[in-house]
């Protein structure tokens, strides 16, 4: 009864880069989440607003979309950086502030790929500035690859072979068009710039047209076997929830979702990727919860090969990730990712009535880290 609870989830439809949100800013893209998710709540106070975000144009993301949603001059309002992981440990930190006596925190991710301001390193000497697409993951001395480049050596490593990624992409987008279909996004999603579902779901994107594709990151003579198919796309969206303390929950008696327990962790940053996998395990201790109790998984699918070498070293059936389609078919908003987790988690397990079952969300991060938390429905 002391741990604090998720009690409302939404998020935006997720747009592709230079899509129907490309003219839409990443606090314009978070403020109609945050106004949904506050206007299904019984009480108007709000404590804080806490969201993550990786590449928008500074000056506190968070505070600027809680004034736009017209949260109040009042509220205060943090903005987060762990990458890819931004939008979870957005939600981890609502969780704690909780726990200082904070009764209701509204916290997620958002990403605005189409609107990220472009950066340069400042000129030296007689050299012009020099533009940079992202920042340094790691310092000089360390590894510091591109996430595809990682993905694809590790699929290398761990013998995940081309056509297993290609089958895993094919099915995450079988299953969000077919969770598409019968409305399984609906109730989850906000509306924005007259967007109302997510972009880059493809029935078309079968095995046979993925084993079309070359690789990207590296030649096929090299080993190379990640596609564009089989990598999650440049994306806009954002994600929001609610988190009330138990004793705010137990006044309002909403159904959602108690955080057992949540974990951070680190790995090399040449690879990335699996990242995911030590957060799990200590989330999963924390919580005295075994995987094989867990009833919804759901990791950031950001490359297919990826998945399916974290997969691997838990034991874990890749069939059980992400049920209704994940991040290779609705897209990665980097800032809002861990977020979007949590939103799917609160739609398969509270919307859908089913109390005591247990969610895992997980996203690995640029840099070697990884973030994981545990609910369950209550």
């Amino acid at each position: 009864m002391t741990l604090p609870v998720i009690v409302e989830a939404m998020r935006s439809p997720i747009g592709r880069a230079g899509g129907r949100l490309r003219d839409v800013s990443a606090p314009d893209l978070a403020a109609p989440v945050l106004s949904a998710v506050h206007r299904r709540l019984d009480q108007p106070r709000v404590d804080e607003v806490v969201l993550g975000n990786c590449m928008g144009p500074g000056g506190d993301v968070a505070r600027v979309a809680a004034l736009a949603a017209g949260l109040g001059v009042a509220v205060p309002a943090l903005t987060v950086d762990r990458q890819c992981g931004s939008g979870l440990t957005a939600v981890t930190t609502a969780a704690a502030l909780l726990t200082a006596g904070q009764g209701l925190v509204l916290a997620g991710g958002v990403e605005s790929s189409s609107t990220a301001p472009w950066r340069y390193w400042p000129a030296a000497g007689d050299q012009s500035p020099e533009r940079y697409t992202r920042a340094p993951f790691a310092p000089v001395g360390f590894a510091d690859p591109d996430m595809g480049e990682a993905a694809d050596r590790l699929a290398a490593e761990t013998g995940i072979s081309r056509a297993a990624q290609d089958g895993y992409a094919a099915r995450s987008h079988a299953r969000a068009v077919a969770t598409a279909a019968s409305g399984g996004f609906s109730a989850e999603t906000v509306p924005v710039a007259a967007l109302d579902h997510d972009e880059r779901p493809s029935a078309g994107l079968t095995v046979t047209r993925l084993a079309r594709l070359p690789p990207v990151f590296r030649p096929a003579a090299q080993g190379g076997t990640v596609t564009i198919g089989t990598s999650s796309g440049v994306n806009d969206g954002a994600a929001v929830v609610a988190v009330v303390d138990g004793e705010e929950h137990a006044r309002s008696g909403r159904p959602g979702l108690r955080v057992l327990a949540s974990a951070t962790a680190g790995v090399d940053p040449d690879r990335p990727g699996i990242g995911l996998v030590p957060a799990v395990r200590l989330a999963l201790q924390r919580a005295v919860v075994d995987l094989a109790e867990v009833d919804v998984v759901e990791f950031n699918e950001a490359f297919a090969g990826q998945v399916l070498a974290c997969c691997a070293a838990l034991g874990l059936a890749p069939e059980r990730v992400c049920p209704q389609g994940g991040a290779l078919a609705l897209g990665h908003p980097w800032g809002a990712s861990g977020a979007v987790l949590l939103v799917r988690l609160f739609t398969q397990l509270v919307r859908t009535s089913r109390p005591g079952a247990l969610g895992l969300a997980a996203i690995a991060v640029g840099g070697g880290q990884g973030v994981a938390m545990v609910v369950q429905s209550c």
